[in-house]
This record gives structure tokens, sequence and C-alpha cells, in this order.
């Protein structure tokens, strides 16, 4: 079965190239926007052998699980840009629920990029954006889903749709992702939507009201996750009442949190 764009995606303006495997397919899309091209433009494929997620940590996705990026080119700031990752997880999140039906599964986000389900990571999301010469910014959102395999001995425990019980192929759930990603897209609107935006995520948001410990790379931040604000940054209270802004780290809940895990 090949991959295909979903009808949305196709009305939409949508083009795909998709590959039996490649290296990763954020960094094909780099490649091409280095080479003049603009998008709307999706990379597929069923295996990846060299992906990468945050912090240029190893995202390898074996055959069966989904490695996707769209291209965008888009006219607004970088920071504001990166509030398309909110949109990502939502497009995502929606097509895992068109894939599971009436299956009891609780699929959820967890601040910044990723997608859990019954608490462990099913999905990962990445962003990359580079000014082009002509004006504006060009982002590339990679979105990988474990399918058939989860990767083991991973700091917060991953699992695999098929670990979850449900048989579904790449290809099926890379056609609902492509419609998903328009309807969400369109709701962002070159983010003057993200308010909108931020209301879905937070109503599917993983540890709100929770003990949260956020390590930054230069400390580790603990309190209650409170909310997210109106530019995507995670908003901790702390033990002082202080309300703390953090736009990126890594975030652990639960006995992690207790134990300011880093």
């Amino acid at each position: 079965m090949e991959f295909t764009l979903g009808p949305r995606a196709i009305s939409a303006g949508y083009r795909l190239v998709g590959f039996d495997h490649i290296g990763s397919t954020n960094s094909e899309a780099m490649a091409r926007l280095r080479a003049g091209e603009r998008g709307p433009l999706w990379f597929v494929t069923s295996e990846q052998t060299a992906g990468r997620g945050r912090r240029h940590r190893p995202w390898i996705a074996p055959r069966g699980n989904l490695a996707s990026s769209v291209l965008e080119t888009l006219d607004v700031p970088a920071a504001e840009a990166a509030t398309l990752g909110f949109a990502a997880g939502l497009a995502l999140a929606a097509a895992l629920r068109a894939m599971a039906g009436s299956a009891a599964i609780g699929f959820s986000l967890k601040w910044p990029n990723d997608i859990l389900a019954g608490g462990a990571k099913l999905a990962g999301i990445l962003l990359e954006a580079e000014a082009v010469p002509e004006g504006g910014l060009a982002v590339v959102i990679g979105m990988g889903t474990n399918i058939v395999a989860a990767p083991e001995g991973t700091p917060v425990p991953a699992t695999s749709l098929k670990a979850l019980g449900l048989d579904v192929g790449a290809e099926r759930l890379f056609a609902a992702l492509s419609d998903h990603w328009v309807e969400f897209y369109r709701v962002w609107d070159q983010g003057r939507g993200f308010g909108e935006i931020r209301r879905h995520w937070l109503a599917l948001a993983a540890g709100i009201g929770q003990p949260v410990a956020v390590h930054t790379g230069h400390m580790t931040v603990s309190g209650i996750f409170e909310t997210i604000d109106d530019i995507g940054c995670m908003i901790v209270r702390s033990a002082t009442g202080d309300r703390i802004p953090i736009s990126a780290g890594d975030v652990h809940f639960g006995l992690a949190a207790s134990a300011g895990a880093v």
C-alpha cells in the first residue's frame, strides 16, 4: 500500500513525496527547502533510519512505524511559528482518535511536543525553521508515531499502537493526519488563531494541576503545572506561589517530579 494524501489535503493544494525508507524526513525537507522548495509539501516513510528528536536525540522508525514531515512557508516571527507545534499535536491526536474508533484509549498531549497513550509516549513532534531569502520563514514540522514498535530503555516509557491493541497501517494514519493538519493549520491561521489552538490543547493536556519538574538544561524548576500562556510557555506555580514561564525543557510528572528528576 502506498502513502496518499487525504481528500482535504489534496483540495488544500498539498503535495506528497513518499519513501520506502529514508534517513530522516525532516532532513530531507530541510535539504529541499535549501534547494528552493517552499511547500506546502509532505515527506513520509514507514522506515526512518537516522531521525532525530528534540536535543538531537535519535528517533528511529523501524519498518511499519510512521515518520512524516510537512514543509510550510510563513510570514510570522520565529517565536510565533514555534506555536505550530501545538497545532501539530492536535492534528496528530485527532488522527489517532479517528484510528482508535470506539477503543477506550486515552490520548493526551505532553508539553511541549509529545503525544501519550496511557501515560506512555506514543508520538513526538520536532519543529525546525529557517529564514528564506525572499522573505518569510520556512518551517518543517516532523511527526513520528510508534505504530508497530516502540523504543525500549527510554527515560519516559514508550508504547505503540500495536501494543495498545490497534491494527492500523502507517498509510492509513498518514492520510488522516494530512487531513487533520489542514484543519488545525487553518485554525492556527498564521498565529492569529493560537488562542483557539491553546484552548483545544489544554483540553487534552497531560499533567495540568499536577506536580511537575522541568529540566531546562541549566536548572530544574519544580512546582505545579498550571497552564500554558498565550505564546505557548509552560507556567509552573512554585511552592512560593511564583508563576514561572518555561519556554523549553524536559518535563517529568508524578514521582519523577517529586524527586526533581533531571
